[in-house]
């Protein structure tokens, strides 16, 4: 027989525990077995681990929502702060695109207007390249250094080639009068569209400016070489002893400073050949209207002016005028342009024309064989008022030609030698 509290297959058994409750007769009793003791001990002890775990976090509760609003506040901050950045980056580049559009829009129309500002100077000076070619032609200025003999198609054709620039080629890609010439201020940047444009609006900038350049540098040239022309014919006038009624005089100085723009450069310019033309045009009128071509170009003085022989009589005698060897026959023409005003026979000159040409000056041709003019009749330098022959106190077919001032006799070499030395001016 076993032993009371032991079990057959675990040994000895474990008596569970029993708790008595006495009041008054009644008597309860509990018996408390291992498992719940066990239960019950681990739920006092979670309760009290619990009870500090929540003492603990009501304990640190603030810090931990102080150090989570912190970080939150940090958080928020550093968004904010990264959201203003980009918005002011995105300013400065909205910024930047409307000053480079304003930019680039000032540009073009400054561009417009120096292109329309070109193609109206050409439309002016159309007409006065015209005359200058008239008045200066070809002919070198009367100076040291001669112009190049096509200079005047130069100017022609490099005053015609008027700028053809298009805005839309403009967005394709520090010149005064443009400010603010370029919109790109960081080296370090690459090359965009407004780069571009920079450097296309610098180059139709820097065209502009030469075909400019080179327009005032022509108008001056044309304008020296007018000046020097005239000033070439009267001093070979003056020389001569020639009258010549010109107001040349270029070289007044004084007065107050007034700087100037490119417009008024150009129509001062402008105005300056236009002068020097007027003055070249009022010698030329009055070179003309002296007798100082030959009558008788490439034929030989047989007689010169002054004291001679006389070749009838043998004996010394004034010869009033040159004779130049021709045949009879040969067209005589008029030395200047003027009016008859004697046409027939005038004793020892035998058949005469004599031409009035203003300022007391006056021509004789003689020994004619036939009279072609008029009394009256407006002769131009170079008409013919005759033929060649021997009529009159003569000794053989000639021409006498005479040049009188006031009625009086004077050595026609004189005008003959400055007219060889004018002619090309003229």
């Amino acid at each position: 027989m076993k032993p009371t509290g032991q079990s057959a297959v675990f040994g000895r058994r474990k008596e569970p525990h029993t708790v008595i409750i006495a009041r008054g007769n009644e008597i309860r009793h509990f018996t408390i077995r291992p498992w719940l003791a066990a239960f019950i001990g681990s739920a006092l002890a979670a309760i009290a681990i619990g009870y500090l775990l929540a003492t603990s976090y009501l304990v640190l509760r603030d810090d931990l929502i102080g150090a989570t609003t912190a970080r939150q506040a940090r958080m928020q901050q550093a968004y904010e702060d990264r959201i203003s950045a980009l918005r002011a980056q995105v300013d400065r580049i909205t910024s930047r695109q409307l000053l480079d559009q304003q930019l680039m829009e000032t540009k073009v129309s400054e561009l417009l207007a120096r292109q329309t500002q070109l193609s109206q100077r050409h439309g002016r000076l159309g007409p006065i390249l015209e005359r200058a070619e008239s008045e200066v032609g070809d002919i070198p200025a009367a100076a040291d250094a001669p112009a190049k003999p096509d200079e005047h198609d130069e100017i022609t054709g490099s005053l015609s080639q008027a700028p053809t620039y298009s805005v839309a080629s403009l967005s394709a890609g520090d010149t005064r009068p443009f400010s603010l010439w370029s919109t790109r201020s960081d080296p370090l940047d690459n090359e965009t569209a407004a780069d571009r444009a920079d450097k296309l609006f610098v180059s139709i900038n820097a065209s502009l400016k030469a075909i400019e350049n080179q327009q005032l540098t022509r108008i001056t040239t044309l304008a020296d070489n007018a000046y020097k022309n005239a000033d070439a014919i009267s001093q070979a006038l003056e020389a001569a002893g020639l009258p010549v009624d010109t107001e040349l005089d270029k070289n007044d100085v004084g007065g107050p400073l007034v700087l100037l723009d490119s417009s008024m450069i150009f129509d001062g310019k402008v105005k300056e050949l236009d002068e020097a033309l007027d003055a070249l045009d009022q010698v030329k009128k009055e070179a003309r209207k002296l007798p100082l071509t030959n009558p008788a170009p490439g034929r030989a003085v047989t007689s010169p002016f002054g004291v001679r022989t006389d070749p009838i009589l043998g004996t010394a005698a004034l010869h009033t005028g040159m004779d130049f060897r021709a045949p009879i026959g040969m067209p005589a023409k008029v030395t200047a342009a003027g009016v008859v005003t004697k046409a027939g026979w005038n004793g020892g000159y035998g058949r005469m024309v004599e031409v009035d040409h203003g300022n007391g000056f006056s021509t004789r041709y003689g020994h004619l064989s036939e009279i072609d003019v008029t009394v009256g009749q407006k002769l131009a330098a170079g008409d013919v008022i005759g033929k060649t022959g021997s009529s009159g106190r003569s000794t053989g077919p000639h021409l006498h030609y005479e040049v009188r001032h006031n009625g009086e006799a004077v050595d026609p070499l004189r005008f003959l030698a400055v007219g060889k030395k004018v002619a090309q001016y003229l």
